[in-house]
C-alpha cells in the first residue's frame, strides 16, 4: 500500500518497515503529518520491503529491528550495499542496538512508543544528509572468472557458464545445474561444486541445494523452516529452496557481510 500526502515533489519518498501491524499503522500516520514527506510505502517483512526497494525510488526507510526473516539490522547491511543506498532510520522497541545501528550508517535511532516531534527531528537529519556531499564510490571487485562445465547428452556437448547457473541441485551422485536455458545433469557430487565454487557466490543452503547468492531476494518462515527465494533467471522460473536449520545464520551473514554484486539491480 502507499499513501501519498500533499506535499511538493521534491518531498521525501519513504518506506516504513514494520511486522507489527498496529506499529506499522502509526507509523505511517505519524509520517504523513510530518512536512517534509510526501510517498509512503510500507512493508510488514523485510522481503516486502526489498521488493518495493526495486520497485519504486525510496529515500529513506524507516525500519524496525526485531522481525522474522531477515532482521532490520541484516536489511539494512543488505542496503548499504546498493548503488545508491536509501537512508536508515531505526524505530525499535530496543535500546540496546544504538551502537551497531549507527555503524551500519544510520542516521537516526527513534524508540518506541514514537513521539511526532521525534520523528520531525529524524526528517531534519535526513533532509541534511541528502544535501551533504557524496564521497567516491570504491572500485568495484574483481570478479571471479567464470568456470565452464561440460555438458553431454545425445552426443552433444554443451558449454554450461557458472555465471548462468542459478542453483544446483544434488540428483544421487550427481548434480542438476539450473540455468536461465533450462537444467543439466552433471556427473559431479552437489559436496565437489559446494568446495570449488564457495568463493565464487554460491552458498550451500541445504543437504541437496547450492544458490548463487546473487539471485537471493530474501528469506522467509514456511512451516517450522526458512526458505530462501531467489528471482527468476531467464527460462528458470522464481523458486523458494529450503534451508537448513544450522545454514540460516551463515546465508544470512554471506548476504550482509559477502560480496553482492549490482544487489540493488534484482
Amino acid at each position: 500500500m502507499t499513501w501519498t500526502t500533499d506535499e511538493p515533489p521534491t518531498a521525501l519518498r519513504v518506506l516504513a518497515v514494520d511486522d507489527e501491524k498496529p506499529a506499522l499503522d502509526e507509523l505511517v500516520y505519524l509520517l504523513s503529518t510530518q512536512s517534509g514527506v510526501g510517498e509512503i510505502h510500507r512493508a510488514g517483512e523485510s522481503t516486502s520491503a526489498l521488493r518495493l526497494l526495486r520497485a519504486h525510488p525510496i529515500d529513506a526507510v524507516f525500519l524496525d529491528i526485531d522481525m522474522p526473516g531477515l532482521t532490520g539490522m541484516e536489511l539494512a547491511g543488505i542496503l548499504s550495499e546498493f548503488a545508491e543506498p536509501p537512508v536508515v532510520v531505526f524505530v525499535t522497541a530496543h535500546d540496546d542496538h544504538a551502537v551497531a545501528a549507527f555503524d551500519l550508517g544510520a542516521v537516526d535511532y527513534l524508540l518506541k512508543p514514537l513521539r511526532g516531534a521525534r520523528l520531525a527531528e529524524a526528517v531534519r537529519r535526513i533532509l541534511a544528509a541528502r544535501t551533504a556531499p557524496v564521497p567516491a564510490a570504491p572500485p568495484p571487485e574483481p570478479a571471479h572468472p567464470s568456470e565452464v562445465i561440460p555438458v553431454e547428452l545425445g552426443g552433444v556437448t554443451t558449454l554450461v557458464h557458472r555465471a548462468d547457473v542459478a542453483w544446483v541441485e544434488a540428483d544421487g551422485d550427481y548434480a542438476r545445474l539450473h540455468t536461465g536455458t533450462g537444467s543439466h545433469l552433471v556427473r559431479i557430487p552437489l559436496s565437489a561444486l559446494e568446495s570449488r565454487w564457495e568463493n565464487a557466490g554460491f552458498l550451500r543452503v541445504h543437504r541437496s541445494y547450492l544458490v548463487a547468492l546473487r539471485l537471493v531476494t530474501g528469506l522467509r518462515s514456511a512451516g517450522s523452516g526458512t526458505v530462501v527465494c531467489l528471482r527468476a533467471e531467464g527460462a528458470t522460473g522464481a523458486v523458494e529452496l529450503p534451508v537448513s536449520r544450522r545454514q540460516v545464520r551463515e546465508l544470512k551473514q554471506r548476504l550482509v557481510h559477502g560480496p553482492r554484486q549490482n544487489w540493488s539491480q534484482r
